[in-house]
């Protein structure tokens, strides 16, 4: 079992918007990391508390993954902190070793995990 991290931003807090870039995000983590269907336990998604107009996960849902046991939570408020911030976890059975992984970092978020290979 390993866990997958990933982030992105939206430019507006609209439905439409989480669900294009929670979508394009986790279709990057999937297709980065040849992720089967079937080798998902379980994914957390938080949100920065300016996000208020859809779940995450109704995104993922749209994805596909409607029988993937799905999570919501709402990221910390720290000051300096990414504003309008999408976070995914996703925990995964696979072979590969933790620094085989490619987590996934898109549009406004692609500088808080800089230190890990991409």
């Amino acid at each position: 079992m390993r866990a997958l991290r990933g982030a992105t931003t939206i430019d507006v807090d609209s439905v439409e918007q989480i669900e294009e870039r929670m979508i394009a995000l986790l279709a990057e983590l999937f297709d980065r990391n040849d992720i089967a269907h079937d080798d998902l336990i379980s994914i957390i998604f938080t949100a920065t508390s300016d996000i208020n107009s859809e779940f995450p996960a109704a995104a993922a849902r749209r994805f596909g993954l409607g029988d993937v046991p799905l999570l919501c939570a709402q990221e910390l408020d720290i000051h300096g902190g990414t504003p309008l911030c999408l976070r995914v976890l996703i925990h995964l059975t696979t072979q590969r070793r933790r620094g085989e992984l490619h987590h996934i970092y898109l549009e406004g978020a692609k500088g808080l995990r800089d230190d890990l290979p991409e």
